[in-house]
């Protein structure tokens, strides 16, 4: 994270590496009642992709060498692309663009109810020495003589599908290929996250 300038007014920003990226399907309407294009970003070499993969790409390999990361993403009517055809963040994002950004959060590993889930824990007098941070009971008797599907528990927490709406583009460094995102978005440092346009104000 970092932070910009912009009126004398101080924002604090993400910097997302967002391009360029390839395309390297377009999926038509008449397949599969949408449209959609699939775009490929960073690089691997030859020798660590499939063959089943390295055909997928093969309008797209240079060098030797393929995208590592391919995301589809849905479009409401023919993008006008092909294989092979470079999509720039210009050609996508403007500064003040509101952004919903998608990616997996960081793992925090086995967790406890008080961290996981906000539980208060329980009462630190009348002699609870060490059940402060305990999940207390966890269901009823004889009736239903189970516990409940769903129930908040301990165990794993993070490293889900999350999803941020809302956020702002405050800047974009093009020759950089970059962009500056309003606020925090999911996922650890150099973790692949989704950028798409839309979301609410």
């Amino acid at each position: 994270m970092d932070q910009v300038f912009i009126e004398w007014v101080r924002y604090p920003v993400t910097w997302v590496v967002a391009g360029p990226c390839v395309v390297t399907y377009v999926k038509k309407a008449d397949q599969t009642d949408y449209w959609s294009v699939q775009l490929g970003f960073g690089e691997k070499r030859i020798k660590n992709t499939t063959k089943p993969m390295e055909g997928h790409l093969r309008g797209v390999i240079k060098n030797k060498k393929a995208p590592r990361f391919l995301r589809e993403i849905k479009v409401f009517d023919d993008p006008g692309l092909k294989v092979g055809d470079v999509v720039s963040l210009k050609d996508v994002f403007e500064v003040g663009n509101v952004v919903v950004v998608t990616g997996v959060s960081k793992g925090k590993g086995f967790a406890g109810v008080v961290k996981r889930h906000g539980f208060a824990g329980g009462p630190k007098t009348h002699g609870q020495s060490d059940r402060w941070r305990a999940p207390g009971s966890i269901g009823q008797g004889t009736t239903p003589g189970r516990v409940y599907k769903g129930k908040k528990m301990a165990g794993r927490m993070g490293s889900e599908r999350t999803t941020v709406k809302g956020l702002r583009i405050m800047k974009i460094e093009e020759e950089a290929g970059r962009i500056a995102v309003l606020g925090a978005i999911p996922g650890r440092y150099g973790s692949m996250v989704t950028i798409t346009k839309g979301g609410f104000k």
